[in-house]
This record gives C-alpha cells, sequence and structure tokens, in this order.
C-alpha cells in the first residue's frame, strides 16, 4: 500500500501535538481538562480531586487514579480543532 506523498505531508502538516509535563500536583490535569473544553472535544470539564464527585478528569480513566486524584498513567487525547488535528498528553 503506497501513500502518495502529497497526501502525507498535507496531513502531517495539519497535526499538533501538546504534552502537558510539570512535577506531580502543578494542575497538568487541570490544564488538560481545559484544553479539551475550550477545543470544545468535552461539554464539562472534570474533576481532578473526584473523590467528592461522579465528574472525574477525562484523562484520569483508571480507577486508582480517580480514587487518588492524581494521574498514574500518560493518557493522550485527540480531538480535532479548526482545520487542525490536536493530540493531546497528559503525563
Amino acid at each position: 500500500m503506497s501513500v502518495d506523498p502529497k497526501v502525507l505531508n498535507k496531513e502531517v502538516a495539519k497535526r499538533r501535538t501538546f504534552a502537558i509535563i510539570s512535577h506531580p500536583d502543578a494542575g497538568k490535569t487541570t490544564m488538560t481538562e481545559k484544553l479539551l473544553l475550550w477545543g470544545q472535544a468535552i461539554q464539562v470539564a472534570g474533576e481532578v480531586k473526584g473523590r467528592k464527585t461522579d465528574r472525574h478528569a477525562t484523562s484520569d480513566w483508571m480507577s486508582m487514579e480517580q480514587e487518588r486524584g492524581i494521574s498514574i498513567t500518560t493518557s493522550v487525547m485527540q480531538f480535532p480543532y479548526k482545520e487542525h488535528m490536536v493530540n493531546l498528553l497528559d503525563t
């Protein structure tokens, strides 16, 4: 299977990748939720400290992450934004 280089270059040029990286408890997942919300990938931003709510952060999908209120694994979310495809990594 071969791909036309012009088509490939056009698709690659549309990609935007952002990795949110910092020390623990710096607000990385909160920032991720806001970017997803502003990019209209989600309707309502979740709560990072989810022990008191049923609305957990989108990127904190593991039950252990939701119970502890911390990210354990890196989550990757992808959504269209205007003419681009955004890849968002929450570490």
